[in-house]
């Protein structure tokens, strides 16, 4: 971190339906690919930092609009973040890097995204590794859980009354289960409140703790409960954070052909980094 953290660096700060995201242009290499890390530990940090969820870093790319590097908090690299999308796209076209209607490339496939007046629209690779009805033991009592991998994994208990979970505990309990060693899994409570509405709590893999909504959590609980025969297409999916999220997609035979994540990407604020703020 020595050389990039002497500099002051501009960001934007982001929230998607209270998912918050620091996203930096980093086409000049701002911070170098090898400091991403500690620099991601560093500014994450609530009340010391910016404090965040996870930093997008927005690059250049040969085949789409851009490319992104997307790490949670913890430091740790994913693949994939349904909120953080639908950031990153907003973000690339209020700064003009990209048209309304665009593309970029991240560790899980290029993404198709398309920025309204009513939200971002992100259209999201196809989940895999289905698996329905896990039988899931946890300090001694046994849940009937679900796992898709909507671009990072996730697994699904669906129960009667969503605010009486100890998301804290439990969730955390199954991110780390020996069954889903060693990559670990995000873990989210789903209320069934209708047909097309869900209410949702996610303990996010990377955070270490429960966030104010899930983008590829809020997918994986709309799919797994179409594919359970609970829900349809259009899902509006209730969050911690307030702002709903909407999950459309198509089912053919029980295989997933199309899905998509909208909801609302919210700039919050724009501003320049100090050096003490990595310190």
């Amino acid at each position: 971190m020595a050389g990039s953290s002497r500099a002051r660096i501009p960001f934007a700060k982001m929230s998607g339906s209270g998912n918050d995201f620091i996203v930096i242009d980093n086409r000049r290499d701002l911070i170098p690919r090898r400091g991403m890390k500690a620099f991601v530990k560093a500014v994450c940090r609530r009340g010391l930092s910016v404090g965040a969820d996870g930093v997008i870093f927005l690059q250049r790319s040969s085949r789409a609009n851009f490319r992104w590097h997307y790490f949670n908090a913890d430091g740790g690299e994913a693949e994939m973040c349904g909120n953080g999308s639908r950031c990153v796209a907003r973000f690339a076209v209020l700064h003009k890097i990209a048209p309304k209607t665009l593309t970029f490339e991240t560790l899980a496939g290029v993404i198709h995204a398309e920025v309204g007046k009513a939200g971002v629209t992100v259209r999201l690779p196809l989940p895999s590794d289905l698996r329905l009805h896990v039988p899931l033991e946890v300090d001694g009592k046994q849940y009937d859980a679900h796992f898709f991998n909507t671009g990072v994994p996730h697994t699904v208990l669906f129960v009667d009354d969503v605010d009486a979970v100890d998301v804290a505990r439990l969730g955390r309990a199954i991110r780390f289960h020996p069954m889903f060693a060693p990559a670990g899994t995000n873990a989210n409570f789903v209320e069934i409140d209708a047909p097309t509405r869900l209410t949702i709590r996610t303990y996010e893999r990377g955070v270490e703790g429960e966030t104010l909504a899930c983008g590829t959590g809020a997918v994986a609980a709309a799919l797994l409960a179409a594919l359970l025969g609970k829900a349809r297409s259009l899902v509006t999916l209730k969050t911690r954070g307030g702002p709903p999220l909407k999950v459309g997609f198509d089912l053919d035979d029980g295989a997933v052909r199309r899905v998509e994540l909208t909801g609302e990407a919210r700039l919050v604020y724009e501003g320049t980094l100090w050096p003490e703020a990595l310190d």
